[in-house]
């Protein structure tokens, strides 16, 4: 109410499509960033991630003239590595999950740059099929379609969390890691996929933000891992594990799309 009295540009259609559609993209990062936090981690590599799948995927397209949908594909594979890595350093070598995934980020916003030589990469000829994901309408509804996926993914893994064993068992390495591990669960395992799921879920993101604008920024997304763990942190999941659903989270998430829009 605050608000539309402020603007008279805030209740119109234009600017509820812009906020749904940075909602729907922020929106797929939080859910990764919630159940990291939820299993007692944390990941600040999620919009180094995002950068560096859209320059892999905007170099494959424009250097080596492959499929958009086959580099995007490849970039989605960029996401799955570094969440690998995430986990790998984090349950193997043990290091702090701060100092892994800032590390990661870091690492991969650089290699983002020396792809992309520090310049935006413009996708300008990509098929009309791989826009219309970020920036498609449900037929004459003005619903955007990038929306309804993200509402989709957050509806599954809403019900994920609190149905299913494995999602689950999250929560229980999050609560505590040694009662979890005298119940049998493999602790390590457990976090691995978390950091794992985290990175496809950023890539995803990326790839998605692509679509929308028609360019690559290896320095594009600054600060979306600060903002997914707001919203995650609004949402009430607790920043020492064991607590939080996603369902709180997309609603942290809107909120914070509200304000920012």
């Amino acid at each position: 109410v605050i608000m539309s009295l402020l603007s008279p540009v805030f209740l119109t259609g234009e600017n509820f499509s812009t906020m749904f559609k940075i909602f729907a993209i922020n929106g797929l990062v939080v859910i990764g960033m919630t159940l990291v936090m939820v299993g007692g981690g944390i990941d600040l590599s999620v919009a180094a991630v995002m950068a560096l799948v859209g320059v892999v995927a905007g170099q494959l397209f424009l250097v080596y003239k492959w499929d958009i949908w086959t580099a995007a594909l490849d970039g989605l594979a960029v996401g799955v590595a570094i969440g690998f890595i995430n986990g790998f350093f984090v349950t193997r070598v043990g290091l702090s999950p701060f100092i892994v995934t800032l590390a990661l980020s870091f690492m991969a916003r650089g290699l983002a740059f020396v792809l992309s030589q520090a310049m935006p990469l413009p996708l300008n000829n990509i098929s009309n099929s791989f826009k219309f994901i970020g920036r498609g309408m449900l037929g004459k509804t003005g619903i955007p379609f990038i929306v309804v996926l993200f509402l989709v993914v957050a509806v599954i893994f809403d019900f994920l969390s609190r149905r299913s064993t494995v999602i689950r068992r999250i929560y229980y390495v999050g609560s505590n890691e040694k009662a979890a591990r005298f119940s049998g669960i493999n602790v390590n395992r457990v976090r691995m996929g978390v950091y794992v799921l985290s990175g496809v879920l950023a890539a995803i993101a990326g790839i998605f933000s692509v679509s929308r604008f028609n360019s690559a920024p290896p320095y594009g997304y600054a600060g979306v891992e600060m903002t997914a763990i707001c919203a995650a942190v609004i949402g009430g999941t607790s920043m020492n594990g064991g607590e939080g659903t996603i369902f709180g989270a997309v609603l942290g998430i809107a909120m914070l799309a509200v304000i920012e829009t």
